[in-house]
């Protein structure tokens, strides 16, 4: 299994940081963000893995190097206009072949159990399973709505940063479900690709996985329920810095 780690954003909310340093960089803990999802990535056995770049792509290069620092084999996918959460995947086709794998932000740090997630991947026959979390202000993010089989029933998605919410499917609430938040990670199946818009920007949410659920298409959500820290803005980073410095956590 293979996995891509998206890290081409421009990271505009943590400017004046991110004019000379790209956000994956970013220090936290002693080391660069963008380490805590690849050794997540390690830890469930996925060590092939890609990694688009755009916004200071040098600096990501030189950074990981070829990726056999950290255990790794790191491939690089350039992008010289950015293709937004979904557009990578379409370049990345052949380097995923016929296996299911994994996506995953390059700014979230958690203490995921990927092989667990995978498992219910495959015994539920998902096209795509995401990651899921509770924060303490869902307000702020998209909601994905699970049922007690822990099927996708519904996607609420931001449509701007004013807090309003484009349902799919639309229409009346589905019964018994609950809400996520998406955590940034998930894993897909390679049909996914016949549901997938040609080349260019898209997003993986609202122009490729809620058009699947508005058909019917078998999407599950995983519910992590331990560490999870995402940094949105110069708040949360500051923050997430000084949280590694009083008391950091320990992965395995």
């Amino acid at each position: 299994m293979k996995a891509l780690v998206l890290a081409a954003g421009k990271g505009e909310r943590l400017r004046p940081l991110t004019e000379t340093m790209p956000k994956p960089m970013l220090e936290v803990g002693g080391r660069p963000l963008i380490h805590y999802p690849l050794m997540m990535l390690k830890r469930a056995g996925i060590t092939e893995i890609a990694v688009n770049v755009h916004h200071l792509a040098e600096r990501i290069q030189s950074g990981l190097g070829d990726g056999s620092s950290l255990g790794l084999r790191i491939t690089y996918a350039p992008e010289k206009v950015l293709l937004g959460t979904g557009g990578p995947l379409c370049r990345l086709r052949d380097f995923f072949g016929s296996q299911p794998f994994v996506v995953a932000n390059s700014d979230t740090i958690m203490d995921l159990d990927l092989p667990s997630m995978l498992e219910l991947h495959r015994t539920r026959g998902a096209v795509a399973t995401f990651a899921l979390f509770r924060p303490a202000n869902m307000s702020a993010y998209s909601h994905l709505e699970i049922d007690h089989d822990r099927r996708v029933r519904r996607m609420r998605l931001l449509t701007g940063r004013d807090g309003g919410l484009e349902d799919f499917p639309p229409g009346p609430p589905p019964a018994a479900v609950e809400p996520y938040m998406f955590c940034g990670l998930y894993i897909c199946d390679p049909q996914v690709y016949q549901g997938m818009p040609p080349e260019g920007p898209f997003s993986s949410m609202k122009d490729l996985f809620a058009p699947m659920l508005v058909r019917g298409l078998p999407l599950y959500g995983y519910v992590h329920r331990g560490f999870f820290r995402t940094v949105d803005d110069l708040t949360a980073y500051e923050k997430l810095r000084c949280e590694f410095a009083a008391a950091p956590p320990e992965f395995n």
